[in-house]
């Protein structure tokens, strides 16, 4: 049967065409994804950056990492408010040998006045504060400060100029500004011009701005790092002995690292990358499977005859399976083959974009690693065995008596298994989408949930669409059919006769559409919903921000709450750490705000107990937390690491998940205040306020905005690398959808050339049988369109289900745009595979292509 095999794939190589191109791109990409994953495996060694130098050999760094001990060992958490090194473990310090004590804070370049969103005011886009002649600077605006004393620890020298000397003197990394250039800096909740008086060269790990020392203590008291210049041993030594210095870390060598600024930034990029790669590697898998059984399953039944004839002639239909599983596997070989060739020149490609993306870490590169290879090529024999194992099955069921058939009409669409394969996804898709609703509503709502839900719902759909395909297209056959002539009855009759051949085209459009409205129609939905609730859960007209990391000194906070006509809400972000089961740490969210605040303008949702009854002693939880009983009192690790025994005062609905925790700003670990909600008294003024909170914010630099236009600028959208993933699955799925679509309609066209010169010989004109060729396709391209739409209904009513049981009101977003520029594309794909060899065809004339032996 080999050489049968062979022979036949090269008088049909048009049919299998496509199922090699699909395979070999599915390979390349598995064989690019393999190569970037082993890649990543082998990170290079990374030694300290901040603290780089030899002349800082001993680094006593800050309390910055929580450890809970349990029966199951440690469990550690990153502090959201580390805590400082202790001024007398610093003094005790100084007596073992020299000590120098780094400051990190944020600065930011100012770029415009503070001023606010709204009519009359200033945006915030304007122009820099030019005030004593300040300069346009034009480099980066997000800076990190430190002390000139500690610059050379890192590596830093002067290019140009000198070290600063006076209060408002800096030196800046790189080479956006120059000596005698004056900047307005903000920094530590104030803006103030500065002068530079020296550059050093940048460094890859931060944009520094090098104040004096004097300067830097006062706008950033807390000290996180010492260099101490004595022995290791000794340093040691006095920080066991100090009883304040718990969770303060001795750091030489290597272990330095652990005081860089981004000390798991690597292994955060590289999660990511994992996290997109294997998604990109599960849908190429999918897709691979889904065009390659469809096009092998579509080209058993334009072969039915011919497996009749190999039946009459005496083949078993062991033999028959025999022969379409070697001509799977005359395709995979070399398409296999081929796909790993183009993933090696895929795979430095794909590294290279990923590191211009910011995704992955700047050293990332592809290796040497030689098992993805073997990997992809085994990964792609599996693929086109099982794309054709139904269709070997099918094929070897054919009865001689299919040699004497000579009908248009498909019979038999459904297939027992087909039928039962469906149904069984589509009820088990339906329980998987009901069950979670049930026992998780909130669960629906993350990225995982609704980015597996479609492929089942795809997988049933399409196996279920040769029963739906007849009555679909005839329903849309129907008014076009009222028109003159005959053309759209034509069409619609013939796309209903030929139901395999229509299914098989609508099912790569099924797929394209449902994932494009699916994926991107869940996550907008998602924002959609966040951004709504946000804005029930306010009563402020404005919110005010700070405009760097530092967030605002409490006498700006003071400036804007004693603004006259306004309540205020001062709010400083936090982190909670709970232990649940015993076990597993936790980390919520938190936000520290004065009680009487937090009453007068916040509307969180509360489902028991009292917002008013927040103080010192208790906190506010939401419904996810294993305890949430009014009344309990919870163990709870503070953003600093301090343990505290909390009473819960309220519980909040769980919503969207951006129900946080909130505490009163004793138990915010220090964290400043970043945002303020202002509330319009009854009957003040609006212009009059606003002036007032413009003028309490100018002297650090905050941005003045209407609750809506914070709203928007807070949900603007999904993430960066989630929109990445999206569009990756979804130009997988394009690709391979139009593989699909030119495959099979080239297929389908060259199978039906005597039947366009039937039409011909009966006086129909070639421009009449484009046409009608083109109205056939664009049937059956809706067809596949509706049906994706079916499925996007379905993922996005499970959706909207979840916000409901969450209480949580918010309009289903569907991306009309994208999935109208789907439909389109394949409807064009799909006009265009079926008329350019129709053309071709029926060029030869239609006597002699009547007469054309199959």
């Amino acid at each position: 049967m080999l050489s049968t095999a062979l022979r036949t794939l090269r008088a049909r190589w048009v049919t299998f065409a496509g199922s090699f191109v699909a395979l070999a791109l599915g390979v390349g990409l598995i064989t690019t994804t393999g190569l970037a994953l082993a890649s990543g495996a082998h990170a290079p060694h990374r030694g300290p950056e901040r603290f780089a130098s030899p002349s800082a050999p001993v680094v006593v760094h800050g309390a910055d990492t929580l450890r809970v001990p349990t029966p199951i060992g440690v469990r550690t958490a990153e502090l959201s408010q580390p805590r400082p090194v202790p001024a007398g473990l610093i003094t005790a310090l100084a007596k073992l040998g020299t000590v120098t004590a780094d400051r990190s804070f944020a600065v930011s370049a100012a770029r415009g006045r503070a001023g606010a969103d709204h009519p009359g005011l200033p945006d915030d886009s304007g122009s820099p504060d030019r005030t004593d002649g300040a300069d346009d600077p034009t480099g980066p605006t997000e800076l990190t400060g430190h002390p000139w004393a500690s610059a050379g620890f890192a590596g830093y020298r002067l290019t140009a100029g000198r070290a600063p000397a006076a209060p408002d003197e800096v030196v800046v990394s790189g080479a956006w500004a120059r000596p005698g250039q004056r900047i307005a800096m903000r920094a530590a909740g104030s803006v103030r011009t500065r002068t530079v008086v020296g550059t050093v060269a940048a460094l890859p790990f931060e944009r520094a701005v090098f104040f004096t020392g004097a300067e830097a203590a006062r706008l950033s008291p807390r000290v996180h790092d010492v260099v101490v210049a004595a022995p290791a041993r000794a340093v040691v030594s006095a920080v066991a002995a100090d009883p304040a210095a718990a969770g303060v870390q001795v750091l030489t060598g290597d272990r330095r690292r652990l005081a860089d600024p981004d000390r798991d930034g690597d292994h955060e990029a590289m999660v990511a990358v994992y996290a997109l790669l294997g998604t990109a590697g599960g849908v190429t898998g999918f897709v691979s499977v889904f065009v390659v059984a469809s096009t092998f399953a579509f080209s058993v039944a334009l072969r039915r005859r011919e497996f009749g004839l190999l039946r009459t002639a005496g083949a078993t239909p062991r033999q028959v399976r025999r022969m379409v599983f070697a001509e799977a596997f005359a395709v995979g070989v070399p398409a296999s083959a081929a796909g790993c060739v183009l993933g090696g020149y895929g795979a430095p490609w794909l590294a290279r974009t990923l590191v211009r993306q910011r995704v992955a870490p700047g050293w990332f590169a592809i290796g040497g690693a030689a098992w993805p290879y073997g990997a992809a090529f085994g990964t792609g024999l599996l693929v086109v065995m099982a794309g054709v194992w139904a269709a070997g099955r099918r094929a070897g069921r054919v009865a001689p008596t299919e040699a004497l058939r000579d009908a248009a009409l498909d019979h038999r669409v459904m297939a027992p298994g087909r039928l039962v394969a469906g149904g069984a996804l589509l009820l088990g898709g339906g329980w998987l989408l009901v069950s979670g609703l049930v026992s998780d509503p909130g669960g629906a709502l993350h990225r995982k949930a609704y980015t597996v839900q479609p492929m089942v719902l795809i997988t049933a759909v399409a196996l279920l669409a040769p029963a739906v395909v007849r009555p679909l297209v005839r329903l849309l056959a129907w008014l076009p059919a009222r028109l003159p002539g005959a053309t759209w009855m034509l069409a619609g009759e013939s796309a209903a006769a030929a139901v395999r051949r229509s299914a098989a085209l609508a099912a790569p459009v099924l797929m394209s559409v449902a994932l494009a409205g699916s994926l991107l129609g869940a996550a907008a939905t998602v924002d959609a919903a966040k951004a709504a609730e946000a804005r029930g859960q306010s009563a402020a007209g404005f919110v005010v921000t700070a405009a760097d990391g530092a967030g605002f000194a409490p006498a700006t906070v003071a400036r804007v709450a004693a603004v006259p006509g306004a309540d205020t809400a001062a709010f400083a972000p936090s982190t909670v750490h709970t232990l649940e089961d015993g076990v597993a740490l936790v980390a919520d969210r938190a936000e520290a705000v004065s009680p009487a605040g937090l009453a007068a303008v916040a509307r969180p949702p509360v489902v028991a107990g009292r917002l008013a009854a927040l103080d010192d002693g208790s906190i506010v939880v939401n419904q996810e937390w294993a305890d949430h009983t009014v009344g309990h009192r919870v163990r709870v690790w503070l953003g600093d690491g301090t343990r505290r025994s909390l009473r819960i005062a309220a519980v909040l609905r769980q919503g969207t998940g951006d129900n946080g925790v909130y505490v009163t700003p004793a138990n915010g670990a220090g964290s400043a205040v970043r945002r303020i909600d202002v509330r319009l008294r009854p009957g003040a003024d609006r212009a009059t306020v606003v002036t007032a909170l413009r003028d309490a914010v100018a002297p650090a630099g905050g941005l003045v905005r209407t609750a809506d236009r914070w709203t928007s600028a807070r949900y603007p959208r999904t993430g960066r690398q989630t929109l990445i993933g999206f569009w990756l699955v979804l130009g997988i799925a394009l690709l391979y959808t139009g593989i699909a679509l030119a495959n099979t309609t080239v297929m389908a066209t060259a199978d039906r050339f005597r039947d366009l010169a039937a039409l011909r010989l009966a006086g129909a004109t070639v421009r009449q049988v484009l046409w009608l060729l083109a109205a056939e396709s664009l049937l059956v391209v809706a067809a596949g369109v509706l049906l994706g739409g079916l499925v996007t209904g379905l993922d996005l009513a499970g959706v909207r289900v979840a916000l409901a049981l969450l209480s949580v009101r918010s309009a289903v977003v569907v991306p009309w745009g994208t999935v109208g520029a789907v439909a389109g594309a394949c409807a064009v794909l799909t006009v265009v595979s079926a008329l350019v060899p129709a053309a071709v065809l029926l060029r030869r004339g239609a006597v002699g292509a009547a007469g054309t032996r199959e």
